[in-house]
């Protein structure tokens, strides 16, 4: 996910190793409600700058403890890492994931790292080439890898190996524009290059790291028709990844029957697991800091009939999504990240902006436990 201004602007808008380690047992692995789900966590990039500017976090007895632990002690056993390369100073570079890494460890977290393979935020509606990057194809194929290679071996070298890559963010619309820019003004489609520097990336990773499981990571988790374009052509390029992601925001990506259609076609058609990368549903519509949210009384979601925006519906919906995941047929639904569920007032998506996502979060506005982090228990 990104800012505030860049998802508005988006509304208009083979092979592989073995995953067995991620896979629930053949005894676990029926698909339905009895299955374990193998990854439960959450992106808690926000969390140290959230620290330094005051923000302190309550358990669901009201106890002060740092966040990931309440989510470990919730049942979470992942986090997700957000990289930048050289962002603004305080924001998610690569030695505060480092430091983050620590935390997640000591706290029996696992880790999926997630590199924009930019400066700042990159998704579907830009994708910049870092500053000190190269800016030609040949110069990038060797940058991304070797940039990945590097990354994962600071992690390991630290003790806090990584057990999961995205090769970037939400990149249904390729990654460092323009030269690896999937889709052109002038309606040009750019696979192979796209695809090259996937491949590109791929290689460093398995370089750094040779038992990271491999996420591609897209924005289209309810919708079946854009996610069969993007991973055919995905296969018909024969990019080797292990695990397909997907972003799921029903304001934006359709209902849960949508997803729960997706996931299942997407594990038959391609013989792969299904993770979603990024989850949130509000708890409110109210703006926790006064200046602007992305999700507000306006907003549909497709099931609110059942979910209402409450701290009860908000859990009702998360429920509702772990249900989904385990009925994804032999355990292929892996699991679900929370989306900066910590991020509460306090920091804003840029420096002087707004939090625009505090309704969405798994804490109110004090920093309080919201009922929905029960999802992350185990069974």
């Amino acid at each position: 996910m990104s800012s505030t201004l860049s998802r508005r602007s988006l509304l208009a808008g083979a092979g592989g190793l073995a995953f067995a380690t991620l896979l629930p047992s053949v005894a676990q692995a029926s698909g339905h409600h009895g299955s374990t789900l193998s990854v439960r966590g959450a992106d808690l990039s926000f969390l140290p700058q959230l620290e330094e500017a005051g923000v302190r976090y309550r358990d669901l007895a009201g106890r002060v403890r740092p966040a990931e632990q309440i989510f470990a002690a919730q049942g979470a056993n992942y986090i997700r890492l957000r990289v930048w390369v050289d962002p603004p100073d305080g924001y998610s570079d690569k030695a505060r994931a480092l430091a983050l890494a620590k935390r997640a460890k000591r706290a029996g977290l696992k880790i999926l790292l997630d590199p924009h393979y930019a400066d700042f935020w990159a998704d579907p509606g830009k994708q910049p080439i870092p500053a000190s990057w190269p800016t030609d194809l040949p110069g990038l194929l060797t940058k991304i890898r070797t940039y990945t290679r590097d990354l994962l071996r600071d992690f390991a070298r630290q003790g806090t190996p990584v057990d999961m890559i995205q090769i970037g963010n939400e990149i249904t619309a390729g990654i460092l524009w323009p030269v690896g820019q999937l889709y052109l003004p002038d309606g040009t489609q750019q696979w192979q290059s796209f695809t090259d520097l996937l491949k590109a990336g791929i290689k460093g990773a398995r370089e750094g790291q040779p038992n990271a499981k491999i996420v591609l990571h897209i924005d289209r988790g309810g919708k079946m028709g854009d996610t069969r374009w993007f991973y055919d052509n995905i296969t018909t390029y024969g990019v080797p990844f292990d695990i397909i992601g997907q972003s799921y925001y029903p304001m934006w990506h359709g209902s849960l029957a949508e997803l729960q259609a997706n996931l299942i076609d997407s594990v038959a058609r391609y013989d792969k697991p299904v993770l979603i990368a990024e989850l949130s549903y509000p708890w409110t519509f109210e703006d926790g800091d006064g200046r602007g949210n992305i999700v507000g009384p306006d907003t549909i979601l497709p099931d609110a009939d059942r979910f209402p925006a409450t701290p009860a519906g908000q859990a009702g919906f998360y429920e509702a999504v772990r249900d989904v995941l385990k009925q994804v047929p032999d355990g292929r639904g892996l699991g679900f990240l929370a989306w900066e569920p910590e991020w509460i007032p306090g920091v804003g998506w840029q420096p002087g902006a707004e939090a625009s996502n505090d309704n969405l979060t798994q804490f109110d506005f004090t920093g309080q436990a919201l009922p929905s982090i029960r999802a992350y228990r185990r069974p």
